[in-house]
């Protein structure tokens, strides 16, 4: 059985993962990491602005742009990428859906996931996904579901990744990671996002913003980070 450590994002659009934990993305496959994304939708109501400027486009053709654009950013990246074709605005995820997503954390055991804030009144396709992973996450554990003896799982720490209005949604940031030396590959996978370019200068400055707040932090410089708030306790052996 291989070593490889893993890390899973659950996001509920394509975009999602490249604006709020590209920088995360690329920053543990640099370490060594596999990443797995599952995104639960093509985007293709709600997220996709510029796709439906276009006259008589199609529903299937506004997929299959959304689909391109994310497994090029996700190659970008590094990782791998799994669609449940769930719908967007809103969401309808089925109980399928569910089993395998259960399924996933049995078979990756990530050693963190990443996924939306808790609350988001402007998109409540957020808060579902994030409804969706902490369910499974929880029914992974359960040694009567799909029993096996054999089976090895150990519940996963969760980490929610900044929304586009965080005031709004009671994000409350208690990790900024640094991303400084893989920004360019995060701004590289922006450029992929064709369908939301109206974002990509807005997500740039919040790396900047946050990389300030990094530095001022740690003492130690930082130019990009992104924002995280952990979900569960951190057990440590020493506060230092």
């Amino acid at each position: 059985m291989s070593d490889q450590k893993t890390a899973l994002i659950v996001t509920a659009h394509p975009g999602d993962f490249v604006w709020r934990a590209g920088g995360a993305i690329a920053l543990h496959v640099r370490k060594g990491y596999r990443v797995k994304i599952v995104c639960l939708s093509f985007g293709e109501r709600g997220e996709s602005q510029f796709a439906w400027k276009t006259a008589g486009v199609a529903m299937d053709e506004v997929k299959a742009q959304r689909k391109a654009e994310a497994e090029e950013a996700a190659a970008i990246l590094g990782a791998s990428i799994e669609f449940f074709d769930a719908g967007d605005y809103p969401l309808k995820l089925t109980e399928a859906m569910f089993d395998r997503m259960v399924d996933i954390y049995r078979e990756e055991k990530p050693a963190f996931v990443l996924t939306h804030a808790l609350a988001d009144p402007y998109n409540m396709d957020h808060p579902e996904a994030t409804r969706f992973a902490q369910d499974a996450r929880i029914i992974a554990q359960a040694a009567g579901h799909k029993p096996d003896p054999s089976r090895a799982y150990s519940a996963p720490p969760v980490f929610l990744f900044e929304p586009h209005q965080p005031e709004q949604c009671d994000f409350k940031p208690n990790v900024i990671l640094n991303i400084t030396d893989v920004w360019e590959t995060k701004r590289k996978a922006f450029e992929v996002l064709a369908a939301q370019k109206h974002l990509w200068d807005y997500y740039t400055r919040v790396a900047l913003n946050r990389g300030v707040q990094g530095g001022r932090n740690s003492g130690r410089a930082m130019t990009y980070g992104e924002a995280y708030q952990r979900v569960f306790p951190m057990i440590v052996e020493e506060l230092a």
